[in-house]
């Protein structure tokens, strides 16, 4: 039961994200067409609801590279009408989602269980064209003709399951809402279509056009005979026969070589040694052994990953000796940059830091990586008025990610300015729908204000946004 309504969200599709601070306004959202805004302001709401109840990784290496990678798929699809936002969960699960406002949601565990970029792109492929065929508006308007449910009832189950699952879908089996939700899926045809147009995407994007079916086909034998398949074979169902599809379709193309990525083999690493279900003696050993039998697409990534387990172990010295290494080799990658930031602010050697961080900075001018972590160590350094303009760049460039407001809030609060580290907290604490948490934040930074007038309006205006989006979400619930 449970995975059926689950499944609802994590098959869903569409495509776009805030440009400004305005809040959703769900009440305006349900009428008989369901359109690119509307999906927006959902989508949205929808972000905000995850955030308080699943694991979203702040992670600006992982995030970057996801978000370098997706858009790159995004950049050779058909149909786009809107902006897209990747982001990461830390699961284990198989799982790759998209929903409403082109928010595209991938599993750690996919990139544990794909052997290469191709791989894990073929996926994402296969996500963006449901968000750029529409697939889930479809589907939700079809249903709302076939039965007495309306669209806001049916979203607003959805919305339950996500805030609360096993309390949502307990309220749910006692309503129709749930048979109503269990119908809400995507039909063979969507499947098929997204999986046509998500491969030419793919090899448009300049992967391998086999990489749908070698990594479709390994999941469906290694779980052939399991009773509790992942998420995503319950939510992308394979038959043999769509299969032999995506190597017959693979096989209209050319062959091409395609090199391995270097990039993903780091970002698994990451994955394996901060975000996954081993222990960081196991991930030492892990790739310890893969550095003893040379089992490895890439050296580097091995002894990267061998760097951060030391770094969990707090053998920070034989961690950085490998960092240095590997920097020698390669002086501008962002991985070995993050980790050597991460071991000078161990050792709080903020002056090293810093002007690493600021060289590459001007290479790399609105990279996520580099202004995070400058912005970061500029507070920890007890420069946080440095750190301001870095962060608000960060966020004009990307309204949804929460680590800024989190290091502005301790800039501020470094500086004694009471009023602004509130009102950081409050934008920090709505981002994951908390709209009662930023309102009483909200209310304290007005109170140390000190009588300035255009910040007093400011605060007023957004505790109304605020309050109503509060209703707005306790209705859509």
């Amino acid at each position: 039961m449970a995975a059926s309504a689950i499944s609802v969200l994590f098959a869903a599709s569409i495509g776009h994200s805030f440009a400004n601070n305005d809040l959703p306004d769900l009440g305006t959202a349900a009428v008989n067409t369901f359109s690119l805004e509307k999906e927006t302001v959902y989508g949205d709401a929808y972000m905000r609801v995850i955030r308080s109840s699943a694991p979203v990784l702040s992670d600006p290496v992982l995030s970057q590279y996801l978000s370098e990678l997706g858009n790159k798929l995004v950049a050779n699809a058909t149909g786009v009408k809107t902006p897209f936002y990747f982001f990461l969960l830390r699961n284990d699960e198989i799982n790759a989602f998209a929903f409403f406002g082109g928010h595209v949601g991938v599993h750690t565990g996919l990139f544990l269980n794909a052997d290469n970029e191709s791989e894990l792109a073929s996926v994402l492929a296969h996500e963006i064209t449901h968000v750029t065929q529409r697939h889930l508006a479809r589907s939700l308007e079809a249903q709302e003709k076939s039965s007495t449910a309306t669209i806001v009832g049916m979203l607003g189950a959805i919305l339950l399951t996500i805030a609360a699952p096993q309390a949502g879908m307990a309220a749910l089996a006692t309503t129709q809402a749930l048979s109503t939700q269990a119908k809400i899926n995507y039909t063979r045809s969507n499947e098929q279509e997204a999986d046509r147009i998500g491969m030419q995407t793919l090899v448009d994007a300049g992967f391998d056009p086999n990489a749908a079916a070698t990594f479709f086909g390994q999941l469906a034998i290694r779980y052939r005979f399991t009773t509790t398949p992942p998420q995503m074979l319950l939510t992308h169902p394979l038959p043999e026969s769509r299969i032999t599809e995506a190597r017959n379709r693979a096989a209209q193309y050319a062959k091409r070589y395609v090199p391995n990525s270097l990039n993903f083999q780091l970002a698994k690493a990451r994955i394996q040694v901060r975000f996954s279900s081993l222990s960081d003696d196991a991930a030492l050993s892990l790739f310890e052994q893969q550095l003893k039998k040379n089992e490895y697409t890439f050296k580097e990534a091995a002894l990267y990953g061998k760097a951060l387990a030391l770094f969990r172990l707090q053998k920070f010295d034989q961690a950085e000796v490998i960092i240095d290494d590997l920097l020698k080799q390669d002086d501008n990658n962002l991985f070995y940059i993050d980790t050597k930031t991460d071991l000078l602010d161990q050792k709080k050697d903020y002056t090293n830091a810093i002007a690493l961080l600021e060289a590459q900075r001007k290479i790399k001018p609105t990279s996520q990586v580099i202004n995070t972590n400058l912005a970061n160590i500029y507070v920890q350094a007890d420069q946080p008025q440095q750190a301001i303009p870095l962060l608000e760049e960060l966020i004009f460039f990307d309204k949804q990610n929460m680590l800024p407001y989190q290091i502005m809030a301790d800039a501020y609060r470094k500086l004694d300015n009471k009023a602004l580290e509130y009102y950081s907290n409050a934008e920090f604490m709505a981002l994951s729908a908390n709209y009662k948490g930023a309102i009483d934040q909200l209310n304290y930074a007005y109170r140390y204000s000190d009588g300035k007038t255009l910040q007093l309006a400011r605060i007023e205006a957004r505790i109304r946004q605020f309050r109503q989006a509060d209703r707005e979400m306790e209705a859509l619930k």
